[in-house]
């Protein structure tokens, strides 16, 4: 293995400050982008669709659980799938155990859920078996996965619900879900973003000093929030 060279402490600054840059524009890069992605227009979703989870059947609209913004990951866990009925895709189980804490998400007006073929039982077994109760795992019982692009690979798809309306606004698969996951990740994919006074946003969209919303995970809905 051929290493880096070795050279003194003012080389070496200098090619990190160097770097450093570079990776500063990068950032700023990314912000652009998640500025252009909640501009995005928006598709209107008016078909019906089934989920069947630990209470029973609900529809899309219900994965929200009362928040205005949704996530759904199709994570690929079913028959045919690799080390079925163990396990399933090992890649989506790495993305599912790089998922930062949801209540952070839910602080923000964001639900996350899972989409599997696999049924609640299987489900609840693998669950258990990985560690994940803390994340939303539903049975797709019809074609949304088809619908949404996420037939045959996994993938993330975005809603948004604005009055009696729900809209599809961002998807996105491959190495792009890949680089997703914690909570600042995640937020910059959805149309209404971090909501901070940073972000480039249209106008009238949902801000407030960066911080401010910021609790521990347990602390979320205190007397401080109420405030």
């Amino acid at each position: 293995m051929q290493l880096p060279p070795v050279v003194s402490a003012e080389e070496g600054n200098a090619a990190r400050e160097d770097l450093l840059r570079r990776e500063k524009e990068h950032t700023r890069a990314k912000d652009a982008l998640a500025a252009a992605r909640r501009r995005l227009p928006r598709v209107r979703v008016d078909k019906r669709y089934a989920f069947e989870g630990p209470d029973g059947t609900v529809g899309l609209p219900d994965l929200f659980e009362g928040r205005r913004q949704l996530i759904v990951y199709r994570h690929f866990f079913e028959p045919g799938v690799a080390d079925w009925p163990a396990g399933g895709c090992s890649g989506c189980a790495m993305f599912t155990d790089n998922l930062g804490h949801l209540a952070h998400l839910n602080a923000r007006d964001v639900t996350f859920v899972l989409v599997s073929a696999a049924p609640q039982a299987d489900i609840a077994r693998y669950r258990e078996r990985m560690g994940w109760q803390g994340v939303p795992w539903y049975t797709t019982k019809d074609d949304f996965s088809r619908d949404f692009d996420v037939d045959q690979y996994f993938g993330l798809n975005v809603f948004l619900r604005d009055g009696a309306g729900l809209y599809r606004t961002y998807f996105t698969n491959g190495r792009a879900a890949e680089q997703t996951g914690n909570v600042w990740s995640l937020l910059d994919l959805t149309p209404l973003g971090r909501q901070e006074e940073w972000e480039d946003s249209p106008e009238g969209y949902p801000q407030e000093p960066p911080y401010q919303w910021w609790r521990r995970h347990d602390e979320y809905g205190t007397a401080e929030d109420a405030g």
